[in-house]
């Protein structure tokens, strides 16, 4: 089990996710801005079948990927330096659903989930803002998206993303500092310092999910934590 993570996370977060599995902390230079640098949610796009992985991903990461037979499909556009093509591989990708600013999606993404339900939405920094769990059931700090998913009848939570660290900005965003792997939630943050943090715990709790809290710190947006094997 690979677990691709933001090089900067809190150390104490990295010491915890180390006892899932082999942490690869993702650090790039001069391909985007600072704060998303090492976000794996910028460079992949998990979906049901495996991982997109955006062409200029540093050799080093590609390297890692073949040494431990993780299956990948190479995406067409480069990750770019400011947003929209910063967030071309930022999409959520189900078994149902592609949920995704669909006007800059890669073509790869767009290939990989052709047979998907598409619900379009404004937001480029779709998973940055939507967690996908289980049983078509989402969390996500974008009102936006959440009116679009509501509308739709798919059961989704909103919370605000205004408590959530993200460097250099007022703040990040409540996928960027989540992953899923099985029925485990992990969270780089304690949900007691999150002002919707109880509503967080009841509705994963309900969907019979395990929380782990990987740090007492407040949350904070990784980018995504990364689960691939």
């Amino acid at each position: 089990m690979l677990i691709i993570v933001d090089n900067k996370i809190p150390d104490t977060a990295r010491a915890r996710l180390s006892e899932f599995g082999e942490v690869i902390g993702l650090s790039t230079s001069g391909i985007t801005y600072d704060a998303i640098s090492g976000h794996p949610d910028i460079f992949f796009c998990q979906h049901p079948g495996g991982i997109i992985v955006a062409p200029n991903l540093p050799a080093e990461y590609f390297e890692i990927l073949d040494k431990h037979n993780i299956p990948y499909i190479i995406g067409i556009n480069p990750v770019g330096k400011i947003y929209p093509e910063s967030a071309v591989y930022n999409a959520v990708v189900t078994d149902t659903y592609y949920i995704h600013y669909t006007g800059i999606s890669d073509d790869a993404v767009k290939e990989v989930a052709r047979d998907r339900m598409l619900v379009p939405v404004r937001q480029g920094y779709c998973r940055c803002n939507l967690l996908p769990l289980r049983d078509n059931h989402f969390i996500t700090s974008d009102i936006g998206i959440h009116k679009i998913l509501t509308d739709r009848k798919v059961n989704a939570l909103y919370v605000s993303p205004k408590a959530i660290i993200l460097e250099d900005f007022p703040h990040g965003f409540f996928g960027g500092a989540c992953g899923v792997f099985g029925n485990r939630v992990f969270i780089c943050g304690s949900l007691d310092s999150f002002p919707d943090g109880e509503k967080v715990k009841m509705y994963l709790r309900k969907l019979d999910y395990e929380i782990i809290e990987l740090c007492d710190d407040r949350l904070t947006d990784v980018g995504s934590i990364l689960f691939v094997q």
